[in-house]
């Protein structure tokens, strides 16, 4: 077994849960209009699955409105009923080959309930990260059964498994932090 690839296995492991966690929660509503909220949205386009950063180019005006410009202009009338029947919360306005998506500010029972769900999303990354672990320490304990590693070796090994642990947890923690913050901020 080589070691340091194996750390450094479990460490993109543990790091794509982080990112998952925080590419859910970008496009998650505020009362911040940005890019993130609909750039992820899938279109379907003349039969095929496209996100909406693939059919024309985002841009946000004044911090509460969302301009897209899609570079098919035949797609617009489209685009605009994806957009009103995704679950953004958002109706889009059409303005000649131009959809504005204006960004109402959330009210506090919203708020509330869009808290619940950054904490119900970091805990499904926590309990990811904690699956990763699971599964490292029953390997390394299984090679340390068969005697291809020592029982320091094994030890170490798990203690770094461990620490790979703790800091992606704290990781996902910051940033359900920093976006429930920005969610309650009025």
């Amino acid at each position: 077994m080589n070691e340091r690839e194996f750390l450094d296995d479990l460490s993109l492991k543990m790091l794509a849960s982080v990112e998952h966690l925080s590419s859910e929660l970008s496009s998650m509503r505020t009362n911040r209009a940005h890019a993130g909220l609909v750039s992820g949205l899938n279109i379907d386009y003349f039969g095929s699955s496209m996100k909406l950063s693939e059919l024309g180019q985002i841009s946000v005006s004044d911090g509460t409105m969302i301009l897209i410009q899609l570079w098919d202009k035949s797609a617009v009338e489209m685009v605009s009923k994806e957009i009103e029947s995704s679950d953004i919360g958002i109706n889009p306005s059409i303005d000649g080959d131009t959809i504005r998506l204006v960004v109402p500010p959330l009210n506090e029972e919203r708020r509330i309930e869009l808290v619940k769900i950054v904490k119900k999303k970091s805990e499904d990354a926590k309990i990811s990260i904690r699956n990763v672990r699971r599964n490292a320490m029953d390997e390394v304990k299984d090679l340390e059964k068969k005697g291809e590693l020592s029982q320091d070796d094994s030890r170490r090994i798990q203690s770094d498994i461990q620490k790979n642990t703790d800091e992606s947890i704290e990781e996902i923690s910051q940033i359900a932090q920093n976006k429930e913050n920005e969610l309650m901020e009025v």
